[in-house]
Parts: structure tokens; sequence; C-alpha cells
């Protein structure tokens, strides 16, 4: 899978968890200071990942990623 189809998919569940407009979302986003993620979001959101891409992340890596960019390139590791 390419990186920007990885994006897209990425964006997608972002905005269905935060309930914002996807085209708000830029990679050098962070998902608590930019994009007001909290604790609980956080979760959902590796929750959302899991299940848009099926794969089953480790909780305590994927928390450390605290960009968009950070989650592609982490999502793209998991599925290559």
């Amino acid at each position: 899978m390419e990186r920007n189809e990885i994006k897209e998919r990425v964006n997608k569940v972002i905005a269905q968890v935060l309930k914002m407009d996807g085209g708000q979302i830029a990679e050098e986003h962070s998902f608590a200071a930019d994009l007001g993620a909290e604790s609980v979001q956080s979760v959902e959101l590796m929750a959302g990942f899991e299940e848009e891409f099926e794969i089953e992340m480790d909780e305590d890596e994927a928390l450390e990623v605290q960009t968009v960019s950070g989650a592609i390139d982490f999502i793209a590791t998991q599925i290559s």
C-alpha cells in the first residue's frame, strides 16, 4: 500500500474520531496540541486505525505516536 493511500485512510479515521473535516488535517499536526485529541480519543484513534487497516497495534508503541505523519509511518511499518 502506498503512503498516500495510508495517509488518506488515516485522515478519514482522525476526522471520524475527532469529529472534524479531514481537509483540516496536515501531516505535521500533533494529535493533542494541534487537533485537540484528549487521552481517551487517543485510544479511540488507535482502535480506529486497527479496524481500518486490519492490524494489531502494540498499545505502548502506538500511544507514543504524537503526530499524523508519525501515525502514517507507524502504520506503514505494521502493514508491510
